[in-house]
């Protein structure tokens, strides 16, 4: 496992990931982080005055005891409350303005997005960092009426993170989600993340790099494949092949 902190005069150091999702919440805002682990976040969020109180919940009982040991550790429960909770079952509506949820696969995070929505609508942001399925978490996104105010891509022990910050609830403008593109825009938007291309983003430039030339060699060793299978799977390595050309096309 990553290791998330070094200590240095009482103070936590967190990875540059964790780090990244306490620099995105609203200074002064309360925060509910669902799935805290350790709870490394939530300390971060009051040591450094970013949030007067925080709620960490999780599912699992053992990280939820070792946060309420770190907790400890840095004398911060008078600040830091920790909840037994599934998503945000054990949340109530307006304890927080903002939300923290990172580390898990992008298929749970929706889960917990659509079984807590009524509660969600009540925050002002929500902090996400979904692990995996990123195309279809922004389209659940888009679909689902929230705004991506912000997103950010960080490369970090040999892997690629993203990181959003959403309002809930939030009509989309033109400048965000471009309502007025064409389908393939936003198939494109949806897989590589619109904010990142407008802004040419240079981490999301080499992650873009790195994909293409990761899915020629692939489509390569594909060519003398006679199978169907083969053969399906040649054509979705050379529709994403495009993709990825088209992408590249925002940093010319």
């Amino acid at each position: 496992m990553e290791r998330e902190r070094t200590t240095e005069k009482s103070k936590l150091v967190l990875s540059r990931r964790l780090q990244a999702l306490v620099d995105m919440v609203t200074p002064g805002n309360r925060v509910v982080d669902v799935g805290c682990d350790h709870g490394f976040v939530a300390i971060q969020l009051v040591q450094q005055g970013s949030s007067p109180t925080v709620i960490a919940m999780d599912v699992r009982k053992g990280p939820l005891s070792r946060a309420q040991e770190h907790i400890k550790e840095w004398q911060l429960q008078d600040y830091i409350e920790t909840r037994l909770s599934d998503g945000l079952a054990a949340y109530h509506a307006g304890e927080a303005e903002t939300m923290v949820c990172a580390g898990m696969g992008g298929p749970l995070m929706m889960r917990i997005l659509q079984e807590g929505a009524r509660k969600v609508a009540t925050m002002q942001e929500l902090i996400l960092q979904p692990q995996s399925e990123l195309p279809d978490f922004r389209r659940f996104l888009r679909e689902e009426g929230y705004r991506i105010l912000e997103e950010n891509i960080l490369w970090e022990e040999e892997k690629y993170y993203f990181l959003f910050r959403v309002a809930p609830g939030a009509l989309q403008d033109d400048s965000v989600f471009n309502a007025q593109g064409s389908d393939d825009d936003r198939k494109l938007y949806d897989k590589y993340g619109q904010l990142l291309l407008q802004r040419r983003d240079p981490i999301l430039r080499q992650y873009l790099q790195k994909s293409l030339k990761t899915t020629e060699q692939i489509i390569g060793g594909l060519s003398e494949n006679q199978t169907k299978r083969g053969q399906e799977r040649l054509m979705e390595l050379v529709q994403e092949k495009e993709d990825l050309q088209r992408a590249l096309l925002f940093y010319a």
